[in-house]
């Protein structure tokens, strides 16, 4: 239901605001890429690839904490909930700034990607007042916003560490969150009317679990994105090892990681223009046959010891940007159905896939070699599944239409 009028600031404000708190996650992920090599000096870690774990750790615990954060939001309001999150998210921020051993550091990045997963409920928000292509509209917006941040975050990490210890990467995330929450504080409206919240007793709760596993759209369209997810997280963990072992060229990581953000943002702007003319299937169905052939000249460059710099981040934005036109709307496609338990929903949907992805991305990561081949044969293997779940999800035919407002 597009119901716009529940809410009491602008539709544009709306989508920053939206967009703001679902960045506090990725600043915690971007920003760090330039620090694993000081860390990883700094804390005495033996094994140079056991720097990815601070990502993979804290996406582990980003998975977690949404079926967490979704249940709560349920029954106590969307509010309190963000508000609550983002404050554990800011002390354990601090707290990851302040550890010793690395040990210590990724069990407090764990709580920090735990404490990052409630503004997850942000997804929760924004079905609470859209449902169908309007929904697939505002999630690619707010997408478009939220990418800003892998764009400036590592150019932000590396100018920290041009002045200061890696330390003060995680005391300017904790600040970042304070600013969105003291925001959101203000201007944040409450958008799930309080005859839709759910008791938080187990008949209630299986009963919501059952509608978003059981419903065929539901749970295939969130395995797609698991496996898309996957390659993404490998790629952010294996880059600035890429950059560094591969290219010799670790100065300029930054740049190159936000010129592929940059593509995905694009993307993702340009599926906001188009999914309401074209529609969630065509445009979404496409991208990933796209994604699967860009994936298949990435193996046999990288095979053939053709890589270059340049190969690699043509190729890579481009895989970027159909991953970004293919999530979008497979997200909005997953959550569609699952309405009336939108709390749950999207909280058990972000679990099975953040937590799932990052599996697979550690899996990908630990083939890291030195060359970029690890990289792309996990990518195209990722893509290689996704359309088997695209498949099951739309009983066996792509580009099934649908009529105008869903898909």
């Amino acid at each position: 239901m597009d119901d716009r009028s529940r809410v009491p600031i602008r539709f544009g404000e709306f989508v920053a605001l939206s967009a703001a708190m679902m960045s506090t996650q990725a600043i915690a992920i971007d920003a760090m890429l330039p620090a694993f090599p000081a860390i990883v000096g700094a804390l005495k870690v033996g094994n140079p690839n056991h720097g990815q774990w601070i990502v993979t750790t804290y996406m582990a615990g980003l998975g977690t904490g949404q079926l967490v954060w979704g249940l709560l939001s349920d029954r106590f309001g969307r509010r309190p909930i963000v508000l609550g999150g983002m404050c554990l998210y800011v002390v354990a921020a601090l707290v990851c700034g302040m550890t010793r051993s690395f040990e210590a550091l990724l069990a407090w990045r764990f709580v920090h990607g735990l404490a990052a997963a409630s503004a997850t409920v942000v997804r929760s928000i924004v079905r609470d007042l859209y449902s169908g292509r309007p929904m697939a509209r505002v999630l690619s917006l707010t997408f478009v916003v939220f990418l800003m941040v892998p764009v400036v975050a590592p150019s932000l990490g590396q100018a920290i560490l041009w002045m200061a210890s890696w330390r003060y990467i995680f005391f300017a995330c904790a600040m970042f969150a304070s600013i969105v929450w003291l925001y959101a504080l203000l201007r944040l409206p409450e958008t799930l009317h309080p005859q839709y919240r759910l008791p938080l007793d187990p008949s209630h709760i299986l009963r919501a679990v059952r509608i978003v596993v059981l419903n065929r759209i539901s749970m295939f369209y969130t395995l797609a994105t698991t496996a898309l997810f996957g390659a993404l997280i490998a790629y952010v963990g294996m880059v600035q090892q890429i950059f560094s072992d591969v290219f010799h060229r670790p100065g300029i990581m930054p740049l190159m990681f936000a010129l592929c953000a940059g593509f995905m943002g694009v993307a993702a702007f340009t599926n906001s223009r188009l999914v309401g003319r074209l529609g969630m299937r065509l445009i979404s169905h496409t991208a990933i046959l796209v994604f699967i052939a860009i994936s298949v000249l990435h193996v046999t460059i990288a095979a053939l010891g053709w890589e270059q710099l340049w190969t690699f981040v043509v190729l890579q934005a481009a895989t970027m940007a159909t991953f970004s036109l293919s999530v979008s709307n497979f997200g909005a496609m997953a959550m569609e159905p699952v309405g009336a338990v939108a709390g749950v929903g999207a909280s058990l949907q972000g679990c099975i896939s953040t937590g799932s992805a990052a599996i697979l991305a550690a899996v990908i990561g630990r083939e890291f070699n030195g060359t970029t081949l690890p990289l792309a044969i996990g990518s195209l293997c990722c893509g290689l599944v996704a359309p088997g779940f695209v498949l099951a999800a739309e009983r066996g035919r792509l580009f099934r239409q649908q009529h105008a407002g869903s898909g």
